[in-house]
C-alpha cells in the first residue's frame, strides 16, 4: 500500500479525528489486531461472533498508529481514534477512495464456478508483459476485496479482482468499490441456489458486476451460457467467448483432451487460427483459458506470450491439483463443489484415468436447499453413465449419490457411504489399489482435503 495521511482517511470516511494530529502518515490497513504492523490503521469490523472494537487495545499494542471506531474513545491512548458511524461502510469508502488514486485498469471476475482458476490463468498470461496485482486466496468478499485494493501501488499495470457473493446486492457493493474496466462472468450455475431461490436470481446477482461499466469498458462473457448469452447493452461493449455457439468473438474451432492437458484451436474458419495448450484437464478449463486469451490480445500480447503464460500457470491449492506417486494419481479438487463443477470434475476423472480404475470420493454439495436430494441423485446418475468404477460417498446426502449411481450402472459392491472422513479413510486404506486414479471433491464444509492429505501421507 502507498501511504495516506490521516486527513485523507478522515475525508474519505467522513469521520472525526479525536486528536489534533491529522498529518500523520498511514502505512497500511488491517482488520486483524493480531497481525497488524507498526504504522498501520486498524479497522474494527463487527462480525456475527465478535466485534473488532473489543480488540482495539491489542491492535494498539501491536503497532496500530490510528484506528476507526464507532465508540467515543479516550484520545489519551497511544493511537489516534477516528470516529465514524459504521466501520464496515467506512472501510468500503476508504477502499473506494484509495482505488481512485490509481489510473490502473482493473478486471473484475465473478461467476458460479471457475472464478479463481480464470483469475489465476489470466494473471499468468498478463504477467508476461505487465506487473499484475491479483486477489490472493479467497479474499473475494466485503472484507477481503477491500484489503486487495489496498495492495495497489504505482508499479502495478493491471489488477485482477475476484468477486464472490451469497445474496443479491453483494456484488453491487463490491463493484462500486472496484469500478472495473473489464467485467468477466464465467457462468451461471447452481451455487447459492438455497439463498437466491432460482437460477434467474443467481443471474441477476452475478450481473451486478456490469452495473458500473460505460462505453469505454468491456463485459466479457461465456457465450455458451444460456443466461449470459442473452446479455445485450447499449451502455457498454459486450464480447463473448465459447466453444459451441457460432456467433462468438473468440471461438474454439477444435479441441483435444489429452489426459491431464488440453489442446485447442481458436479462430473463425481458416482465418486467424491459433493453437494453444493448457496443462490442466477438463473442457471447462478451455472456457477459463479463453477469457485469458481474449484479454491477452486485448492488452497487446502476442500468441507466444499468451502461450508462455498458459505454460507457466499452476492451479491454486485444492483446485484440480494433481498429485502422482508410484501407487496412484490423486485429483484434488476439494476446495468446493456445486452440481456444475462436480459434473466437470467427474468428466476429468474419466479423461485422466485412461485404462486405470476410476475412484470418486465425493462429499456433500451444500447450500442447495430443496434441490439437494435431486442434485445429488443427478450427480450419481452422471457418475454411473460415465462408467466410474467406484464411489465413496461422505455426508448427509451421500445416499442420493449412491442411488443415482447404482441405478445407472455402478456395481453395488463398489458404492460405499460414510458419515465422516475418518471412517472413509479407514476403508480406503484397504480398498485402494495400485494404479487407481482418485477424484476427491466436496463442499468446503466437508473438508475433503483431509482425505487427500491422509492418502498422500499413508501411501
Amino acid at each position: 500500500m502507498e501511504s495516506m495521511t490521516l486527513e485523507e482517511v478522515r475525508n474519505a470516511v467522513k469521520g472525526k479525528i479525536l486528536d489534533n494530529n491529522n498529518i500523520l502518515t498511514i502505512k497500511g490497513i488491517s482488520t486483524d489486531s493480531r497481525t497488524i504492523s507498526k504504522g498501520e490503521l486498524y479497522i474494527p469490523i463487527k462480525g456475527e461472533r465478535f466485534d473488532g472494537h473489543d480488540f482495539i487495545d491489542d491492535a494498539i499494542k501491536n503497532g496500530a498508529i490510528a484506528y476507526l471506531t464507532e465508540r467515543q474513545e479516550d484520545s489519551s491512548k497511544k493511537s489516534i481514534p477516528i470516529l465514524v458511524e459504521n466501520t464496515l461502510k467506512a472501510f468500503h469508502d476508504l477502499a473506494f477512495y484509495y482505488r481512485r488514486k490509481f489510473d490502473i485498469p482493473l478486471i473484475g471476475i465473478t461467476g458460479s464456478s471457475g472464478k479463481t482458476t480464470t483469475k489465476d490463468i489470466l494473471a499468468s498470461v498478463l504477467e508476461q508483459k505487465y506487473n499484475v496485482l491479483k486477489t490472493q486466496g479467497n479474499f473475494n468478499n466485503e472484507i477481503g476485496l477491500p484489503l486487495t485494493l489496498f495492495q495497489l501501488e504505482r508499479h502495478h499495470d493491471i489488477g485482477i479482482i475476484e468477486m464472490g457473493m451469497n445474496n443479491l446486492g453483494e456484488i453491487k457493493k463490491l463493484v462500486n468499490m472496484v469500478l472495473p474496466d473489464v467485467a468477466i462472468i464465467t457462468n451461471i450455475g447452481w451455487t447459492h441456489i438455497e439463498n437466491l431461490g432460482s437460477k434467474e436470481n443467481i443471474f441477476k446477482a452475478k450481473s451486478e458486476i456490469l452495473e458500473t461499466l460505460n462505453n469505454n469498458q468491456l463485459a466479457l462473457l461465456n457465450g455458451d451460457d444460456e443466461y449470459l448469452s442473452r446479455i445485450k447493452d447499449d451502455k457498454f461493449p459486450v464480447a463473448f467467448v465459447g466453444v459451441y455457439k457460432e456467433e462468438l468473438d473468440l471461438k474454439v474451432e477444435d479441441f483435444t483432451l489429452e489426459g491431464d492437458s488440453i489442446k485447442f484451436v481458436t479462430g473463425k474458419g481458416h482465418k486467424g487460427l491459433e493453437e494453444y495448450r493448457l496443462n490442466l484437464p477438463g473442457i471447462h478449463n478451455i472456457y477459463n483459458s479463453l477469457f485469458a486469451i481474449y484479454l491477452g490480445k486485448f492488452y497487446g500480447l502476442c500468441h507466444r506470450e499468451i502461450q508462455l503464460g498458459l505454460d507457466k500457470f499452476k492451479p491454486s491449492e485444492m483446485r484440480m491439483d494433481i498429485f502422482e506417486n508410484n501407487k496412484f494419481k490423486i485429483i484434488n479438487d476439494s476446495y468446493n463443489a456445486n452440481p456444475d463443477s462436480m459434473k466437470a470434475a467427474l468428466k476429468v476423472l474419466k479423461e485422466s484415468a485412461g485404462n486405470h480404475r476410476k475412484v470418486a470420493i465425493l462429499g456433500d454439495m451444500l447450500e442447495l436447499g430443496k434441490w439437494s436430494e435431486k442434485a445429488h441423485y443427478d450427480i450419481g446418475k452422471t457418475l454411473g453413465q460415465l462408467k466410474i468404477d467406484a464411489l465413496i460417498a461422505i455426508g448427509k446426502y451421500g445416499k442420493f449419490y449412491l442411488a443415482g449411481a447404482i441405478e445407472n450402472g455402478l456395481s453395488k459392491n463398489n458404492g460405499k457411504l460414510f458419515s465422516s472422513n475418518t471412517e472413509a479413510n479407514e476403508y480406503l486404506k484397504r480398498f485402494l489399489e495400485d494404479g487407481d486414479t482418485i477424484l476427491i471433491k466436496g463442499s468446503r464444509g466437508l473438508k475433503m482435503e483431509e482425505i487427500a492429505a491422509y492418502l498422500k501421507e499413508r501411501f
